[in-house]
């Protein structure tokens, strides 16, 4: 693994540099509290899961796009009958979600401040613009980044494209992100490196049950490993 190459490296935001799943796995079990009398827990977090990934090629990724698919999944799960007040309640909840206070995984910031003296540092996310742009000042990492890339999705082609954007070589960008369907195989697939830092809780539609065998993968514990290895 040529790590010596490397000239730029990408970090992914949500669970990554700060926490963010845990918002969503709990405002999904208060979401199911509150359906409580129109289906089982289960099969709330099941048909919500359904409706989420029907909305994706519309709304894209974050919290909005959420706070929508809560509202529709209650008037459908409740056959319209679900009361305003408790429309109201989810509409606050998203709010309060993207009111939260940004908390940093622990050693993020240490990590980022020694590889900026050596490397080129990206944030490089997908989801909403201005969520993860506010997210990013409230956090006070933006010093640490060369460049800002918030995408609707990760894929291949952006990936190529923010390489291209940085002027080097695919042998000398590196991403390290907690998502292996997103952060990991399509960079690998480009010919870059890749460091996987799971995260405890994972979404459904990121999860990929296969392992990871490539000479430009590591799997790391946490990110301070990287000081390691670079």
């Amino acid at each position: 693994m040529a790590l010596s190459k490397i000239k730029a490296i990408a970090f992914d935001a949500d669970d990554t540099l700060w926490e963010n799943e845990t918002l969503f796995r709990n405002a999904e079990h208060e979401f199911c509290e509150l359906m409580k009398n129109y289906l089982p827990p289960e099969e709330c977090n099941r048909l919500l899961f359904e409706v989420e990934m029907k909305n994706l090629p519309l709304y894209g990724y974050g919290i909005k796009p959420f706070t929508l698919s809560l509202i529709e999944a209650a008037i459908t799960f409740s056959d319209g009958k679900i009361p305003m007040e408790a429309v109201q309640i989810l509409i606050e909840r998203g709010k309060k979600m993207l009111q939260e206070p940004v908390k940093l995984l622990d050693g993020i910031e240490d990590t980022l401040a020694s590889l900026s003296d050596r490397y080129r540092l990206i944030m490089a996310t997908k989801g909403d613009l201005l969520d993860q742009e506010r997210k990013l000042i409230k956090s006070g990492l933006e010093p640490y980044f060369h460049h800002i890339e918030i995408v609707s999705d990760k894929t291949e082609v952006q990936y190529k494209k923010l390489v291209n954007h940085l002027d080097i070589g695919v042998e000398q960008f590196l991403m390290v992100g907690n998502s292996v369907k997103s952060d990991i195989l399509p960079v690998l697939a480009i010919g870059s490196h890749a460091f996987h830092i799971p995260f405890h809780t994972t979404w459904a539609h990121e999860v990929v049950n296969e392992p990871v065998n490539h000479p430009n993968f590591r799997l790391l514990e946490s990110s301070t490993e990287m000081l390691e290895l670079l």
